[in-house]
């Protein structure tokens, strides 16, 4: 039986790479794709419904409130355009115009990345601290609280913080720092589920707004997200979102976000209203959160490994790869890594993404290593039956080349 792609004339892909946008990120469970659906059927107040959301991600989360997100990267521009604009819709209307307001965003100058482009989108300017010498290799050292500490000023809105286990210094000692001076933090915090007391971890340790993927690891829809923290900040954030085309007599505010908070108007469309998120993506991820709570993370990762040692039996060992799988500490994910020397075949490990990339049926795989010669697969996106053909096509590009390397 075709699939709705097959009858859109788009090929499938067999998925080793993970949960990442760019592959489509994972199949959704059963029970959040009926959720998806049964949501379509009906008509809801998104202002209610982001109410009940903000109630159940603070029971998850431990948060004061929170709210579902067109994804990880709108969370953080919604965040920053809460830290810049505050509860003040004349500041809301005018972004990414920050005259008059703070405007710079500090971060350690070691967790830049591209997806920093979404707190620069809501009109903040990043403020680098700290030199990465143990990146570099010239020392062991990071950017130091201190550092952090001299780097804010008046016109800081916010501390922006990438969670990352490598990251330094540690978010308590940041949070710590960003308070004393009045200042809030907001958090990164898209893949870093498993495990799951990392839903309360990040605010436990002072994060005034953090920012988790609800396409990875909690198996929503790819396009959603959690921005949750302190009430007043979510309460802008949801602001700077929601179809604003109403009278401010009609405005409904539900109480799980905006108790004790006064508004002295509503803005207009905010520089969130592009990052609009539907109310199936709503009750999805609300569903897949639910489902990852309660879920044993141990199972979900054993029979990730029961699949990569599918892939492993099926290798052929004449092929001359290392394989090893790599269980995964704190809950994470195990991973199976190639060693792709280039004797006897031939193919270095870049070649091999490439062939299997290119081929058919089509394999993607995690290239991050390849300059150390690795290839990494992952699970958990992997369908029954899979396995054995990631390990046919391997077998297909490395034996071919050997044979007539």
């Amino acid at each position: 039986m075709s699939n709705v792609y097959e009858r859109l004339g788009v090929p499938t892909i067999i998925n080793a790479k993970g949960t990442s946008t760019r592959v489509s990120g994972a199949p959704m469970p059963p029970e959040v794709a009926a959720a998806m659906h049964e949501a379509t059927q009906h008509c809801v107040d998104m202002a209610q419904l982001q109410g009940r959301a903000s109630e159940i991600i603070a029971e998850a989360t431990g948060a004061e409130a929170g709210m579902v997100t067109a994804g990880a990267s709108a969370g953080l521009l919604l965040g920053t355009a809460a830290c810049l604009a505050g509860l003040d819709p004349a500041r809301m209307n005018r972004l990414p115009d920050t005259t008059g307001m703070r405007d710079e965003a500090v971060v350690v100058r070691s967790q830049r990345n591209f997806y920093d482009h979404a707190v620069r989108a809501a009109g903040a300017r990043l403020v680098e601290v700290g030199l990465a010498d143990r990146f570099s290799g010239a020392g062991v050292r990071d950017a130091e609280p201190w550092e952090i500490d001299d780097a804010i000023g008046e016109r800081t809105a916010c501390v922006f913080y990438v969670a990352q286990p490598s990251s330094r210094p540690s978010l308590a000692a940041v949070t710590e720092v960003a308070h004393a001076n009045g200042v809030p933090v907001l958090v990164d915090a898209a893949s870093q589920l498993p495990p799951t007391r990392n839903l309360r971890r990040f605010l436990e340790e002072g994060a005034d707004l953090v920012s988790i993927s609800g396409g990875k690891a909690i198996l929503g829809p790819q396009g959603s997200g959690i921005l949750c923290g302190r009430r007043d900040l979510v309460a802008s954030a949801l602001l700077q979102n929601l179809d604003q085309d109403l009278f401010f007599e009609q405005w409904r505010p539900p109480s799980a976000v905006f108790a004790g908070l006064n508004l002295r108007g509503l803005p207009q469309h905010g520089i969130g209203r592009s990052c609009k998120v539907g109310k199936e993506q709503i009750v999805a991820l609300l569903v897949g959160l639910g489902c990852f709570v309660e879920e044993d993370i141990g199972e979900r990762n054993q029979r990730c490994l029961g699949r990569l040692k599918e892939i492993e039996a099926g290798l052929d060992p004449e092929i001359g790869c290392v394989v090893r799988i790599e269980e995964g500490a704190n809950g994470q994910e195990p991973c199976l890594v190639l060693e792709v020397a280039p004797e006897p075949h031939g193919h270095s490990a870049f070649d091999l993404v490439i062939a299997l990339q290119d081929g058919s049926p089509a394999v993607h795989v995690d290239p991050s290593f390849v300059d150390d010669g690795r290839v990494a697969m992952r699970a958990l996106c992997l369908k029954e039956g899979d396995a054995r053909v990631i390990a046919r096509r391997v077998n297909e590009v490395l034996g071919r080349a050997r044979s007539t390397g």
